[in-house]
Parts: structure tokens; sequence; C-alpha cells
């Protein structure tokens, strides 16, 4: 859908021309003098959606129990390997 202002008027409503643009995927045709100058238009949609990382975490199999108690027991390990971080200013 296209919405049709002039540039004064999207002046004055400007934030709910973006808000229209980013929520609403609709563009805005700015006219001045009956010519038109400008469009707003949406952004291009993000490549990863909420959908499609859902999608993904769903394919992929996860822990079971015993996987997430050998986990628990690596980080246990790792966290005792660590020197605490060193102060370069000492």
């Amino acid at each position: 859908m296209e919405t049709k202002l002039t540039v004064t008027e999207a002046a004055r409503r400007f934030s709910e021309v973006v808000n229209r643009a980013r929520y609403r995927h609709e563009s805005t045709l700015l006219v001045k003098n009956g010519v038109p100058v400008a469009k707003i238009v949406p952004a291009e949609s993000p490549k990863t959606t909420a959908g499609s990382l859902l999608s993904w975490w769903r394919s992929h199999p996860r822990l079971d129990r015993s996987d997430v108690g050998r986990f628990a027991n690596d980080i246990s390990r790792a966290r005792k390997k660590l020197r605490p971080p060193r102060n370069p200013w000492e």
C-alpha cells in the first residue's frame, strides 16, 4: 500500500510515516507543489526471522539428561583450569 502526502504534512506526521513503513510495510510518496519528490519505503527485512530461528531450533536434537550432566562437568573442569584475569595496570 502507498500513501501520498505533501512534504509539509509528512514533516508534521514524520513519526507516524516512519512507523507505517516499519510496522505496516507501507510506502509513502512525498509530493511538493503537486510533483512527486521522494518516497519513504520500508527497509529491507532482516535475513533471519524469529520463525526461521524457531524452525532451526526445533529441527536440531537436544541434549538428553546424561549429556546435560557431562556438559556441566566439562564446564566445571574448564572453570577450574582458568586463571584469574591479569590486571594490566599492576
